[in-house]
């Protein structure tokens, strides 16, 4: 049960720092985005079933506050617990690498699955500006959380297998 309590207050924690601290440091008002890190590497330490259900939470949660169209950070977020946790049965779960490296093209997905839903919504984007101006201020960011994220989630894991 504390376990339980555990990556609940993880997955809170991070988000109350995504919406409020974060909201401070940013580029061009765009900053990282955490519950995609905690997503994925919760996919790679704990597997696809855990990915998807930290990513249906994580989305959930975003949705709820976003004031955006309801579901489409939910249905991102649960597809990349998916595909990540399936990548990491061929790989070493721990490698502390693999976060940092991987934290791009997730964000990159994400977005394209954000502008796809856009764009079957009928909503003109300039996708080029977006990618210019909102993409890469934000993977800049990604890349520098990406290590101390799956740290984190690391440790927890580790302390969940101990207390089985």
């Amino acid at each position: 049960m504390i376990v339980i309590g555990l990556w609940i207050m993880l997955t809170i924690v991070l988000y109350a720092l995504q919406t409020s601290l974060l909201t401070f440091v940013t580029f061009d008002g765009f900053s990282a985005n955490l519950m995609l890190l905690l997503v994925v590497s919760i996919a790679f330490v704990r597997g696809h079933k855990y990915g998807i259900f930290f990513g249906f939470v994580a989305g959930i949660l975003q949705d709820l506050t976003s004031g955006s169209y309801f579901g489409i950070a939910t249905f991102s977020y649960m597809t990349l617990g998916l595909v990540f946790g399936k990548f990491s049965v061929n790989l070493f779960r721990e490698q502390a690498l693999l976060p940092v490296v991987s934290s791009i093209p997730a964000l990159a997905f994400h977005f394209a699955l954000t502008v796809g839903f856009l764009f079957l919504l009928d909503k003109q984007i300039d996708v080029v500006k977006l990618w210019r101006a909102d993409f890469w201020p934000t993977a800049i960011m990604q890349v520098v959380l990406a290590y101390p994220v799956h740290k984190i989630v690391c440790d927890l894991n580790e302390y969940a297998k101990k207390r089985r």
